[in-house]
């Protein structure tokens, strides 16, 4: 089969953010069986090495610059963003879809459509739905993996304060996601999403959609199981930290409820690690027992070093890489709603997995009752890697998004 990716998000290395580790993985089982042409956007951040490497795992790359954001600074730039609002709302396309949109990959995709040269196109993210014209779907098959639903994102951001821009986010959910949401689902045979949550959100939308859940995995390789539990009371979140929802989780955990946490062990520490600390992360690091890594060469080895990995996220919609890959590193897991979603860790007749909570004084009662009770943290340690290992492989993701393109 001719497959035809599209990725504004430069999937390599795998490790630099959770778009990029879905997308790597998913072209990577592909390739193994089809030929994948990989059309990508490319920002100043990617160095030749990494695009020679990417280079290895598709039939082809076709790579092109990616536009520079819009100014943030001045009466022109808010001038500017009003226009860029009227016009998205115009276009029912988002502002960050429209900035990232280049006519020179317009053409080249619709030169490659018409010449015939490919049996599937997919999205990988929605944000590349803008490539695909409504009249591809006669043509070739259409798939987009939506990877998470906007319009839920910015909602449950609102619902639970987390929004940088309330006012601008409500005009957003009012006058274009819903639009924006239900215009590009029409224009594809089947959409790809991560969770029940997300598949729900969509049909909400649109009733007549054809949608799949292919959740995320994990390549076992990279996250092998700890050979022994470390000793003291270290706590661990691991995440790109600019991303906002992951600025939010780090510092409600290290306001509300480490310092709880330390009246009772005054040793316990909570490291942040990953690439990309904004200032108010660094910052977090000036509070007692606090550590900011920045990015690290393997996450796995902080992973093996911690007692237990947090994932307190607030806000936010799709199932969580960092959850997945600490469980398949047999670290014990703690997370919110939010950091379990798509995950089935608790329940009548489910093996525990991991403990739940979402406000302060139910985190603190779930740590200290793993830091009190070492069976309870190996029965987590052996669920969670068992669940990954049955259920969450990249192997078997790969194989469910194949069936997608050979079956739609």
């Amino acid at each position: 089969m001719k497959i035809l990716m599209l990725s504004s998000t430069f999937p390599y290395p795998p490790s630099r953010g959770g778009t990029e580790i879905r997308t790597f993985n998913l072209l990577k089982y592909l390739q193994q069986r089809h030929q994948v042409t990989l059309v990508t956007q490319r920002h100043e951040r990617v160095s030749d090495t990494e695009v020679e490497e990417l280079k290895k795992w598709v039939s082809k790359l076709v790579v092109f610059p990616l536009p520079a954001e819009p100014s943030q600074a001045g009466i022109s730039s808010l001038l500017g963003k009003v226009r860029r609002f009227i016009e998205s709302v115009v276009k029912a396309t988002p502002p960050n879809v429209l900035y990232r949109y280049s006519p020179e990959i317009q053409a080249w995709v619709d030169a490659y459509i018409q010449a015939d040269k490919c049996d599937a196109i997919a999205c990988e993210h929605s944000v590349n739905e803008i490539y695909v014209r409504p009249e591809f779907k006669s043509s070739v098959l259409t798939v987009v993996n939506v990877h998470s639903s906007i319009y839920g994102w910015v909602s449950n951001h609102l619902a639970m304060g987390a929004s940088q821009n309330p006012l601008r986010d409500r005009l957003y959910l009012a006058l274009l996601l819903a639009r924006y949401e239900k215009r590009y689902c029409s224009k594809f045979s089947q959409i790809v999403v991560t969770t029940e949550d997300d598949r729900q959100q969509l049909l909400n939308l649109r009733s007549d959609a054809s949608i799949r859940v292919i959740p995320n995995g994990v390549d076992l390789s990279i996250f092998p199981y700890r050979s022994e539990e470390p000793a003291g009371y270290g706590l661990i979140f691991v995440g790109d930290m600019s991303a906002e929802h992951n600025i939010e989780a780090a510092r409600f955990f290290t306001i509300e409820v480490l310092p709880k946490l330390q009246q009772r062990y005054a040793d316990a520490t909570f490291t942040i690690a990953g690439a990309r600390p904004t200032t108010e992360v660094l910052n977090l690091g000036k509070h007692p027992g606090v550590i900011v890594t920045g990015r690290v060469p393997s996450i796995v080895e902080y992973l093996h070093q911690a007692k237990i990995c947090v994932v307190p996220l607030r806000t936010g919609f799709g199932i969580k890489n960092k959850t997945l890959e600490a469980m398949a590193a047999g670290v014990p897991v703690v997370g919110s709603d939010r950091g379990l979603e798509g995950l089935t860790v608790d329940g009548i007749d489910t093996p525990l997995r991991a403990l739940r909570a979402n406000q302060a004084e139910e985190y603190i009662g779930a740590i200290t009752k793993l830091f009190e009770n070492s069976e309870m943290r190996s029965q987590l340690s052996q669920n969670g890697r068992a669940l990954v290992e049955q259920e969450y492989t990249w192997e078997k993701a790969g194989q469910s998004y194949e069936q997608v393109l050979l079956n739609s």
